[in-house]
């Protein structure tokens, strides 16, 4: 039922595990790697060479997560990925020398899979509302904070504890908040997928028309994960480059403040989308989100060295981010339903992630070879075929719909 209280409680419970997750074992690694390089005598680049290479590594498990998802409910899976991320934290905290504290970030950015978005996603579609869609906006909308509070909760922490003492804190706040919600989720969909079963009832629909034919399906699924990898490539190179690129082109030590009104724009795109965009078709939405990307680059370049000009790039990028965390659970679901969703979004979640672990090195790359300017032309570009790839999903879910009807 469209108003059953499990959903909104479960959708929030799974919010806090969001910000949990995301922030302890992704958004603090920024404010920690300082202490780990002078501790373990190594450079900075190292460090974050190591995380991209984990994060390259999850993405390879990113599938195969999703396939037991599907096959053994996102509950369990994130039930034993919350006691993985814990454990993979204390690996860490306790690692002696570099070449352990590399396998420990590998075994946490492995258990990260089976804990943040592709899981959750997953969760949602698996407790049976009539409306994951919705469900999967407002649950974007609460886990757009973990930036927020992590980054300060981080440096507040690590001043006073060493790194190593933060992570075993880390560790305990999965074990304390997110375990207990992640086993009740557990619970909850398989109470919910028996009393299904006995009473003989089929999931309710989506609130989306019938999903792709099979000739559509299979040209839309590669061009889906083609626009994610894109995207994904983008907003990787430019968030972790921003400010320096924007003090390159010319803005200076303001493009620090500058980059602080993305957050801010992420989360009100998400704001927006969840009041005005419920009749939305999430092909168009993708469409929306991969221009927002691409404008935003185009208005750098175009107004640079100019501060409002700066202003309005980081606004528009963060607004495309935001859209972006929820397209990337909402349009699978809307082209292709509820069979097999985990797999699929597994797929998502590698394409993504594999363009957004090599990006930050090729955008470093491009920048010290060629002017600033023509790497974030090059970028714009990269961008720009993303919006063509979801604009030929569009064209395809249309005549799609329109050959259904006939």
């Amino acid at each position: 039922m469209i108003g059953h209280p499990t959903v909104p409680v479960a959708t929030a419970g799974l919010g806090l595990t969001q910000i949990v997750g995301y922030g302890t074992l992704y958004y603090s690694f920024a404010i920690l790697a300082p202490g780990m390089a002078a501790e373990f005598r190594l450079s900075q680049e190292w460090i974050f060479a190591a995380l991209s290479a984990a994060l390259f590594a999850g993405s390879l498990v990113a599938p195969l997560a999703g396939r037991w998802a599907d096959r053994y409910g996102a509950g369990r899976v994130m039930t034993y990925g919350s006691i993985a991320a814990a454990a993979a934290l204390v690996l860490c905290a306790l690692a002696p020398e570099p070449v352990s504290f590399v396998l420990a970030l590998l075994a946490m950015e492995l258990a990260s899979c089976f804990v943040l978005y592709g899981a959750a996603f997953v969760a949602i579609v698996q407790l049976g509302g009539q409306q994951p869609q919705r469900s999967i906006v407002h649950l974007t909308l609460i886990a757009g904070f973990a930036s927020t509070l992590f980054w300060p909760i981080t440096s507040t922490l690590h001043a006073t504890l060493t790194w190593r003492e933060v992570y075993l804190v880390f560790a305990a706040l999965n074990l304390m908040l997110c375990l207990p919600i992640h086993a009740w989720l557990m619970r909850v969909t398989r109470e919910r997928g028996e009393s299904s079963r006995q009473s003989g009832s089929s999931p309710p629909p989506t609130g989306t028309v019938p999903g792709l034919a099979p000739l559509a399906s299979r040209v839309a699924f590669p061009l889906m994960l083609a626009g994610f990898a894109l995207e994904g490539f983008v907003l990787s190179a430019v968030l972790i480059h921003m400010v320096p690129l924007t003090a390159a082109l010319g803005l200076g030590t303001a493009g620090l403040a500058v980059a602080t009104l993305f957050g801010p724009a992420q989360v009100a795109s998400r704001l927006v989308n969840m009041v005005f965009g419920g009749r939305l078709p999430q092909t168009h939405l993708a469409v929306i989100a991969a221009g927002l990307l691409t404008l935003g680059l185009v208005v750098l370049l175009a107004t640079t060295p100019w501060l409002p000009g700066g202003m309005i790039f980081v606004v528009l990028f963060g607004l495309g981010s935001g859209l972006t965390s929820i397209v990337s659970g909402t349009l699978p679901l809307e082209l292709f339903g509820r069979e097999g969703y985990g797999a699929r979004l597994g797929w998502v979640s590698a394409a993504r992630q594999v363009t957004s672990a090599l990006a930050p090195f090729a955008l470093a790359f491009m920048m010290a070879r060629v002017p600033v300017t023509d790497a974030v032309k090059i970028a714009a570009a990269i961008s720009g075929s993303g919006v063509l790839a979801f604009a030929a999903i569009a064209a395809i879910r249309h005549r799609s719909i329109g050959v259904s009807r006939v």
